[in-house]
């Protein structure tokens, strides 16, 4: 079968899209499949890959951050589109990568991707504190009219959890699928616990050895409500002595900079790219601590679940949904307040050894993917 992605942010730089993609690209080839994987680059050029290669589409940056770019000719790929002439093209953005995959002419089967619910991620960032989420959904009805047009022009509309798949089902989106994704398989385990980090990391929050050391991984923009965790962090430490490590980079880094120094005992970082070194910090910590409730899965909670770390998180979002398989206690979405105090319901609760649940690996859901793929395609080919 050969799929083509129109991945509207992978980008040059990395980022979990791209590490999501390049391990799409690995399971691909180990299931027969070709896979192409069309990008907004610098310029355009082509790289080969294991399992298929990327196609880089010259396109302008976002001038609101210069790692990701937005496709501008949506003939440019339409032209790419035609020469490779797919059996699925999947369409992972519900902006222009998305209208434009949905646009093309092709006979191939389409699979809309929904790896990004945009009401949750940016009106309900800033509004939810003042108006309640089913208000917001419903001040925003023209955007799910645009989704619902834009998926029906696909055959299915993928989500990463069946709870997003009954979400979209009621906005009227196009034939939701859930396929939920994972994480990578022995990636991520309580053995990787390292004291001589965890202490390291202790004095690095300038708090004694024994405190309780809280972790947090993210991207750093304005979904992932790191105000609310270092607002949160700083009223319960007044209490008890805590380090809070946060690891992550991103268009935000002066505000996460200042909300940082401003709450104290916190240590910045930075990006980590080495996974095993991710994992030694998962394992080593006391609980991750989460701010997004808009996440379409959570792939952060799920690796802190998988590493046996119990997990702080909000009540919405794929966070919410994978906290309930693991133990977890949950907060208010974006309330300082309700925060700190799970916080310190936390500390305060004895502490003992957290079982692993099972999780899906990352293969299993590019194996179901595909298999979903593959479905889509012979039904497509049979004029269905």
């Amino acid at each position: 079968m050969k799929i083509v992605d129109v991945c509207e942010f992978y980008s040059e730089t990395g980022g979990g899209v791209r590490s999501y993609v390049d391990r799409k690209l690995d399971v691909a080839a180990e299931h027969g499949h070709a896979l192409t994987v069309i990008a907004p680059g610098a310029t355009s050029r082509v790289e080969q890959r294991r399992g298929g290669k990327i196609i880089w589409v010259e396109a302008p940056s976002l001038p609101f951050d210069k790692n990701y770019r937005m496709y501008w000719s949506a003939s440019d790929v339409w032209r790419v589109l035609d020469a490779e002439a797919p059996d699925v093209v999947e369409g992972s953005s519900p902006w222009r990568g998305g209208w434009i995959a949905g646009h093309w002419s092709g006979r191939a089967a389409k699979a809309f991707v929904f790896h990004q619910d945009a009401v949750a991620v940016y009106p309900s960032t800033f509004l939810d504190q003042k108006l309640s989420h089913a208000k917001i959904d419903r001040l925003f009805g023209w955007y799910w009219n645009y989704l619902k047009r834009l998926s029906a022009r696909y055959d299915a509309t993928v989500t990463g959890g069946e709870w997003l798949a009954q979400r979209l089902a009621r906005f009227g989106i196009h034939n939701p699928v859930a396929v939920p994704f994972g994480v990578e398989a022995g990636r991520f385990s309580p053995n990787f616990r390292d004291e001589s980090l965890r202490q390291e990391l202790l004095a690095r929050c300038c708090v004694p050895p024994d405190a309780a050391l809280l972790l947090t991984v993210s991207r750093f923009h304005p979904e992932k409500r790191l105000g609310t965790i270092t607002s949160a962090f700083a009223r319960a430490k007044a209490s008890r002595p805590i380090g809070l490590v946060i690891v992550g980079d991103g268009l935000a880094r002066k505000h996460v900079e200042r909300a940082a120094a401003a709450a104290g005992n916190v240590y910045l970082a930075g990006a980590i790219r080495d996974r095993d070194m991710l994992a030694k910090l998962y394992a080593s910590a006391d609980a991750l601590l989460h701010g997004s409730g808009a996440e379409t899965y959570g792939l952060v909670v799920a690796e802190a679940i998988s590493s046996g770390l119990p997990v702080i998180v909000p009540d919405t979002g794929g966070a919410a949904d994978l906290a309930s398989r693991a133990p977890s206690r949950l907060y208010k979405t974006g309330n300082v307040e309700s925060c700190a105090a799970t916080i310190l319901e936390f500390l305060a609760a004895p502490r003992d050894p957290v079982p692993v649940p099972p999780l899906r690996s990352l293969d299993e859901h590019f194996a179901d993917l595909f298999a979903l793929y593959g479905q889509l395609a012979r039904k497509k080919s049979s004029g269905g």
